[in-house]
């Protein structure tokens, strides 16, 4: 039996599903550990294809300070033996972690009980957890690292499906990830009335805060666009797409590659050490993306730089980027015999 665990946000919940999915293809249900904070209940709670899910009252570290962060790691410590328990219960014999403060206390409780730890990475700069547990792991996967087993991104086959050569820009899609990007809002108002009179479609991913007042916005002055606040189906969305607006966080970045949808990212400015705008710069350095800056966006100037790309050159090379079969591939090297 196999635990998953970790989350917090979707970037490391789609690698969660992506990998469940494939054991589930071969008969296997596992289990799933995450955190009560963050977006883990939502996606998980009542997913038929998890054997059992537990969500502990796990919270990060790393932000806090003084007796805050005595009193979270002593929390983490508990909660590890908590799932020592529940490891002993389902009689689990490995354990996949995607990081986040939710993996936390089974990845450390999987070391506790001396059981096999597998950890996905999916960025190009490393979270805090993960260098932590890294020598402790059994392997460490990642698309950027060139001692990674594998490095093939375990995107669901979903967005393969979907995958076709984009000809030329007849719709955008902007997305702002699960909790929105007031920045990329402002920017898609700024370039709507330009978008509408080229016969550009625009597609737009707001986050809840915003989203009352974007689609007023489009109504307001009559542009036809598909707004919504989040979905964790956006396949249908980005088969529409010709070019993507995006943040530049890694599953979004991974699955715009095997759609083949060219993409402008806009990296959070805030990230953990700023590791979005080295998510983009991988691609970014092979001709394959662009990068703007968020505190420099200009309307006018994204229009410009957008129409000049050649979309179907680079629509063709994402192609070549990414191939079927990522969670296919971690799911045989945790399964093989040691």
């Amino acid at each position: 039996m196999i635990a998953i665990t970790g989350g917090g946000t979707g970037g490391h919940l789609v690698i969660a599903r992506a990998i469940k999915e494939e054991l589930n293809k071969r008969g296997m249900k596992p289990i799933y550990i995450g955190s009560t904070n963050g977006q883990d209940q939502s996606w998980f709670e009542s997913d038929e294809g998890f054997e059992k899910t537990y969500f502990l009252q796990s919270q990060g570290v790393v932000n806090k300070k003084g007796f805050k962060k005595i009193l979270s790691l002593f929390a983490i410590i508990q909660s590890a033996f908590t799932c020592k328990a529940i490891f002993k219960e389902h009689h689990i014999t490995k354990v996949f972690s995607v990081g986040g403060y939710s993996a936390a206390p089974a990845s450390i409780g999987a070391i506790i009980a001396n059981i096999p730890l597998y950890i996905h990475e999916q960025n190009a700069i490393k979270g805090k957890l993960n260098t932590l547990l890294k020598p402790f792991s059994k392997a460490f996967f990642s698309s950027y690292e060139k001692d990674s087993p594998l490095q093939n991104y375990p995107v669901s086959e979903v967005f393969f499906d979907i995958q076709r050569q984009r000809e030329s820009l007849k719709t955008v899609i902007f997305l702002g990830g699960s909790q929105g990007a007031s920045a990329i809002n402002t920017l898609a108002l700024n370039m709507a009335l330009k978008l509408k009179e080229q016969g550009i479609s625009i597609i737009h991913q707001t986050g809840k805060k915003e989203f009352e007042e974007v689609k007023k916005f489009y109504e307001e002055h009559d542009i036809k666009a598909d707004v919504f606040d989040f979905t964790i189906n956006i396949a249908p969305k980005l088969q529409k797409a010709d070019f993507a607006i995006s943040r530049s966080g890694a599953s979004t970045l991974w699955e715009l590659c095997a759609a083949c949808i060219p993409s402008l990212f806009i990296p959070y400015p805030h990230a953990a050490a700023n590791h979005q705008f080295f998510n983009a710069q991988a691609l970014a350095q092979n001709g394959l993306a662009l990068i703007e800056n968020q505190n420099t966006l200009d309307a006018q100037n994204v229009l410009e730089k957008i129409q000049r790309v050649n979309i179907k050159e680079i629509s063709h090379n994402l192609a070549q980027s990414i191939h079927h079969g990522g969670a296919k591939e971690i799911v045989d090297y945790i399964l093989k015999k040691d």
